[in-house]
């Protein structure tokens, strides 16, 4: 992709909208080969945007999906203990005798997505996306500082692998904690806001195409409201459109209906963000009375 503008304009294509900030962050990202940090609130679109570049990309996406726990076996690479069992029980039948550089070789190897993002062999590098980083470990941020920074991942047994064209990494966050210095100076960085009202009432045509408009322009000027409110968990594009998509089905043409307030959870995920929305809903829809 030549500039920031083809970037949009290929991720428009594919359902994704991005504003000007975001296109030049993943464009800088494409051309630098250098991995790009999403931080934003859950549900504006962080993972969405790995996945839409993968498919304006036309390549693989990779996906790592961090957890608390998560070890270097799991994401980087590990050995298939069932085959070297297998390889030395076939040895001792012949009265053979198997080494470890026999048994540690890469006939044995299992690659996880790390691994297999670097020894991708095809025509354009893979889109590897490690989701929510902020849910691993501090250990396993450490792991990642030589894929991050190198683009390869050293085994021990068998030396460094590097990739021959650096895959497209993206990492999300959701600043649920501080991620280490070492790890965001490997990285470009760009935070996803919520968008602007004109941009999310076209997110949300564009992914709920049933919807009317007036009830489209309505739920996100609601939304844009009640993320004001101090919620909890204040609802995203995410939710924003699966609230939209359940009023659709319900053949609601507006917020004013009754049936609208028993569609709550769609975007409140708790009971005190619950009690404040319903609120909220309450005095629009006494106000459009």
């Amino acid at each position: 992709m030549k500039d920031a503008l083809t970037v949009r304009h290929r991720l428009d294509a594919v359902d994704y909208l991005v504003d000007d900030g975001m296109a030049m962050a993943l464009f800088l990202a494409l051309r630098l080969g250098r991995p790009l940090l999403l931080e934003g609130e859950p549900g504006v679109g962080k993972t969405a945007a790995a996945k839409a570049l993968a498919r304006a990309l036309e390549t693989p996406l990779i996906r790592l999906q961090c957890y608390d726990g998560l070890t270097a076996g799991e994401a980087l690479y590990e050995w298939n203990y069932q085959r070297q069992l297998l390889a030395i029980r076939l040895a001792e039948a012949k009265h053979a005798r198997l080494t470890d550089a026999d048994l540690f070789s890469a006939e044995f190897l299992q690659e996880r997505p790390i691994l297999r993002a670097v020894r991708h062999q095809g025509p354009v590098p893979p889109v590897l996306l490690i989701d929510e980083i902020d849910r691993a470990d501090d250990e396993f941020e450490a792991l990642l500082f030589e894929f991050l920074g190198e683009a390869g991942v050293t085994i021990p047994e068998l030396g460094t692998f590097t990739a021959r064209t650096p895959p497209v990494v993206v990492l999300t966050s959701n600043r649920s904690r501080e991620l280490h210095d070492a790890l965001r100076r490997r990285c470009l960085y760009h935070w996803i806001d919520f968008p602007e009202p004109e941009r999310a009432v076209e997110i949300v045509r564009r992914a709920v195409p049933g919807a009317t408009e007036p009830l489209i322009r309505t739920a996100v000027q609601f939304i844009g409201g009640v993320r004001g409110r101090g919620l909890e968990k204040a609802p995203g594009m995410a939710e924003t459109i699966d609230w939209v998509a359940a009023l659709s089905v319900l053949g609601a043409a507006d917020l004013a209906t009754a049936e609208v307030s028993r569609t709550i959870g769609t975007i409140a995920k708790t009971a005190d963000d619950r009690a404040v929305v319903a609120a909220a809903l309450g005095s629009h829809q006494e106000s459009q009375v």
